[in-house]
């Protein structure tokens, strides 16, 4: 009986450090100086631009590899005109 009672109690005493360490509070990161925000910020700005530049010479490629599978000729190429000037 006495075995019984010990594992119980250690098996207790387990279950509550466990629960007692997964509440445990991780300690907050310092605060950021203003250099280190401006820093991230222009960071997310780069990232942001070029992004928008990635994002604009895919829809151009998009675009010109449409206008290629459907035969479509740009206004500017020699092909559409007939050569004659008005």
């Amino acid at each position: 009986m006495k075995k019984i009672a010990i594992a119980l109690t250690l098996a207790a005493g387990l279950g509550l450090g466990s629960l007692a360490g997964v509440q445990a509070a991780l300690p907050k990161p310092p605060a950021k100086s203003d250099a280190e925000k401006a820093a991230e910020a222009e960071k997310a700005a780069a990232a942001k631009a070029k992004e928008a530049d990635e994002n604009s010479r895919a829809q151009d490629r998009a675009v010109a590899n449409y206008k290629k599978g459907k035969g479509i000729a740009d206004a500017k190429s020699p092909a559409t005109t007939s050569g004659k000037k008005k």
